[in-house]
């Protein structure tokens, strides 16, 4: 019943949105997201010890319906979605992924509202994202939800002027209250054209990371290989600070925590390859200033170490393997970094014969050896558009991967368009 009326409120803003709209569209879904927890990790050392103290995510069924409407100088994208856990309870929501109110003068144009506004030219990474910061490298191309943003744009034939103002309505919150994405912000985008090349020039200033500056370029070099590359400078950056005052031992309060850290950089260099007979290649490199250090992640490891070996040794009490339990399970909080290491090498084959996608992909942590595999087939037809994708985290022991919270995840999905 719940999701019954989520769904009725979520279509009632929709067609008063859209009401009368001259293009309206929609596509249905249903998918299993699989989930097979990992052996090794924190967090599955914490469930050794205190069982269900942090249980790993569990597989799922997903129904949704995504909907779209433009009606004069309104847009809207809804999303109602439930999910029903292997073995527990349904959870559902409705969304608007974007909904905005644009205007066209010409050469100018103006959006106001919830929209989605992707920058830069990388495939697995983009440091100059800063509007959207889009998840990449998702097992399945769903549409992200947009952020509250006002927009100025200028374009002709061959330049273009964006200018931004991002969740403003977080202007005066606290920093905690502004994290990441959250940050009330100011960007803008310059983008030239030079026959086969594409510059682009971005800025950003936010409430409390300040300044940065970046630039991008993307040159099509033949007619089957593509050479792009983007880096950015940050004044400051949010991230993931260990308490140095708890050392390697059980502490009652999370040591981890999102700060405002210092000036890092980020950039990226990569190249795609396109055959004749639709087969394609990316080949791309990049550096995450913003991710933990490799010392930062030795520390990390000792600290797991460190909270193991207290836990085995003979006779601790019931409560202190719990206090270790928890501990460990604290230990998981940096894995919500946009890079987990700073260098990462990513490859990936794509073949698309007709209505097919085949596509095998690696990322690949040099600094651990650690990798993510994901393998992926699609067909489309008219209407309907089949998903199966399988992906695996490895690496050896000292691997930061290969201590994820899931050994794999995968995706079965179907979809329908109308």
């Amino acid at each position: 019943m719940g999701l019954l009326r989520t769904a009725a409120c979520a279509w009632l803003a929709c067609l008063a949105a859209c009401a009368g709209a001259a293009e309206t569209s929609g596509e249905l879904r249903a998918r299993w997201d699989a989930r097979d927890a990992g052996r090794r990790g924190p967090l599955a050392e914490a469930n050794a010890l205190a069982p269900g103290i942090a249980p790993p995510a569990a597989s799922a069924a997903v129904a949704e319906a995504e909907l779209r409407g433009r009606w004069r100088m309104l847009s809207a994208n809804v999303l109602l979605s439930s999910a029903r856990d292997e073995g527990g309870g349904t959870q559902s929501f409705a969304r608007f992924n974007e909904l905005y109110a644009s205007g066209d003068f010409g050469a100018w144009q103006t959006s106001a509202g919830k929209k989605i506004v992707g920058w830069d030219v990388g495939y697995g990474f983009r440091p100059n994202d800063v509007v959207q910061q889009e998840e990449r490298r998702t097992l399945l191309a769903l549409t992200q939800e947009g952020r509250p943003l006002l927009q100025l744009e200028h374009f002709d034939a061959e330049r273009a002027v964006s200018l931004v103002w991002v969740n403003p309505q977080h202007l005066h919150d606290a920093d905690d209250a502004q994290r990441f994405a959250r940050e009330s912000a100011l960007a803008m985008r310059g983008y030239v054209r030079d026959g086969a090349v594409d510059w682009h020039g971005f800025a950003r200033i936010g409430q409390h990371t300040r300044a940065s500056v970046g630039a991008a370029v993307a040159w099509v070099a033949t007619e089957s290989l593509e050479l792009h590359a983007s880096a950015r400078v940050l004044q400051r950056h949010d991230g993931w600070r260990f308490d140095d005052a708890a050392g390697v031992a059980p502490v009652t309060a999370n040591p981890w925590r999102v700060a405002t850290l210092g000036g890092t950089d980020q950039w990226l260099a990569g190249a795609s390859w396109t055959g004749a007979l639709q087969q394609s290649v990316i080949v791309e490199w990049w550096h995450d200033g913003t991710a933990p250090a490799d010392a930062e992640w030795d520390r990390w490891f000792a600290r797991n170490a460190a909270l193991g070996a207290l836990a085995g040794r003979p006779g601790v009490p019931a409560g202190l393997l719990r206090g270790i339990g928890g501990n460990l399970a604290w230990q998981a909080s940096p894995f919500g970094s946009t890079s987990l290491r700073r260098d990462n090498v990513f490859v990936r084959l794509a073949w698309q014969p007709e209505r097919w996608l085949f596509t095998l992909d690696a990322l690949i942590t040099p600094a651990d050896r650690g990798r993510v595999i994901t393998a992926a087939v699609q067909w489309q037809g008219d209407r309907v558009r089949l998903n199966a994708a399988w992906r695996v985290n490895a690496g050896p022991s000292s691997a930061v991967l290969a201590s994820l919270p899931q050994r794999a995840t995968g995706v079965l999905a179907a979809a329908w368009a109308f």
